[in-house]
């Protein structure tokens, strides 16, 4: 399986349950491993073959622009169902860390997989 990697995506975005994490955007790392749904692109070469990562980011900047979440774990599954869904990919993992959130913490997050990975 190919998997094409993308780390450190840095988004802002309103999420959390106090009042002022509705009103304030905060800085969220993302980082994905998004399995490729075929190679075809390795043997034609043609960017019409690949996953285009330009489009995963800009349908993951739209849709944390569009909306408040509570959790992030909420966000998380969004973007792995965006990713299986609209982008056809088989597997995904998401990583998103919300940044100096912890005291004494540079990031606190989750990491979630959803699809079928084969082995």
């Amino acid at each position: 399986m190919d998997i094409i990697f993308l780390r450190d995506l840095r988004v802002d975005t309103l999420i959390g349950v106090y009042d002022w994490e509705k009103r304030v955007p905060q800085t969220l790392q993302i980082d994905l491993d998004i399995a490729v749904p075929d190679n075809q692109a390795a043997q034609t070469d043609d960017i019409k073959d690949a996953l285009n990562y330009a489009d995963v980011v800009r349908d993951i900047q739209r849709a944390l622009a569009s909306r408040h979440f509570n959790l992030i774990e909420t966000l998380a599954e969004t973007i792995a169902q965006m990713l299986l869904n609209d982008f056809k990919t088989p597997w995904v993992r998401v990583s998103i860390a919300k940044l100096n959130a912890i005291r004494g913490s540079k990031m606190v997050g989750i990491s979630i997989e959803r699809g079928f990975q084969q082995k």
